[in-house]
C-alpha cells in the first residue's frame, strides 16, 4: 500500500478588503481513496475533497464543478473558489506548489482503475469538519466550528 501523501503549503485568502492574508493549509492525497481524490484542508477544520483532475484541468483553464472552481491566475498563481452555506472563500496558490504536489500523487497512482481497466469518472466536491485532535465529542466540534464561522469566509454577493 502507498503512503499518504500529505503537503503543509500557504495560500493568501482573498478577502473583499484591500489586503490578503497567508493562510496555512493542508494538501493531501491518499491512494486508497477512489476516484483519485485530493483533500484542501483549510485552518477552520474545513476539508474540501474533490477529483485530482479538477486542479490539474485548472492549472490550465478555468473549470467548474459543483462548488470548486479552479482558474490560472497569470503564469504563477491558481485560484481556487469554495463555495458553501457559510458564503465563499478564495485563496490563491502558487503554481509550482501544486505541481509538485500533483506530480507526487500521479507518482503513486497507477494510469487506469484497477478493477475497471479504465479511468474512474470525476469525483463531486464535498465539503466537511475535519476531526480536531484531542477532541473526542462531536457535538464539541461542531460547537467549536460554529464559534469560528465567518473568520476568513466572506458571504458571496450577488
Amino acid at each position: 500500500m502507498s503512503p499518504v501523501i500529505e503537503v503543509h503549503a500557504r495560500a493568501r485568502l482573498i478577502t473583499d478588503g484591500p489586503l490578503t492574508r497567508p493562510v496555512p493549509v493542508d494538501l493531501r492525497y491518499d491512494p486508497a481513496d477512489e476516484r483519485r481524490t485530493v483533500h484542501i484542508g483549510l485552518p477552520d477544520g474545513t476539508d474540501w475533497s474533490f477529483g485530482r483532475d479538477l486542479l490539474e484541468r485548472g492549472l490550465r483553464t478555468p473549470i467548474e464543478r459543483g462548488d470548486v472552481r479552479v482558474w490560472p491566475c497569470g503564469r504563477t498563481q491558481l485560484i481556487v473558489e469554495l463555495h458553501s452555506t457559510d458564503g465563499v472563500e478564495v485563496f490563491q496558490f502558487e503554481i509550482r506548489t501544486l505541481i509538485r504536489f500533483l506530480a507526487r500523487t500521479r507518482a503513486q497512482t497507477p494510469a487506469t482503475a484497477p478493477d475497471t481497466g479504465r479511468e474512474a469518472p470525476p469525483r463531486p466536491p464535498s465539503r466537511t469538519t475535519r476531526p480536531e485532535r484531542g477532541t473526542p465529542e462531536r457535538g464539541a466540534r461542531t460547537e467549536q466550528r460554529d464559534a469560528r464561522a465567518g473568520r476568513g469566509a466572506q458571504t458571496a454577493r450577488g
